[in-house]
């Protein structure tokens, strides 16, 4: 079973929710119940990969599916700080660019 764990806090507004370990098939019933309640508490949810180590086609599933209930609801999903695999999944498949943050940016010291 995959090492994951999500780590949600609230300031400002909006909800950040910090992923670590392996996003996977083992752990996407998680990561949606995880996103899903962070939506029904702030507009916006920033989501810090910083410490993903892996994200596999049902993690990038869930951050697609939590984005369009996030449009639903008039609210915005971003996806900060990937690096290594997971930036590269997320760029090669298009979902880094539609989870990108605003211009004026989420970093990982803020929230």
């Amino acid at each position: 079973m995959a090492q994951f764990a999500a780590q949600t806090t609230e300031q400002d507004g909006l909800v950040r929710v910090a992923l670590a370990g392996e996003c996977d098939l083992a752990v996407c019933a998680q990561l949606d119940e995880v996103l899903s309640e962070a939506l029904s508490r702030a507009a916006v949810v920033v989501v810090d990969l910083a410490d993903l180590m892996f994200l596999d086609s049902s993690g990038v599933h869930g951050l697609i599916v939590a984005h369009h209930a996030a449009q639903q609801r008039g609210g915005r999903l971003v996806a900060v700080n990937a690096r290594g695999a997971v930036a590269t999944v997320l760029d090669l498949t298009g979902v880094g660019e539609l989870l990108g943050p605003p211009r004026d940016g989420f970093t990982r010291d803020e929230g």
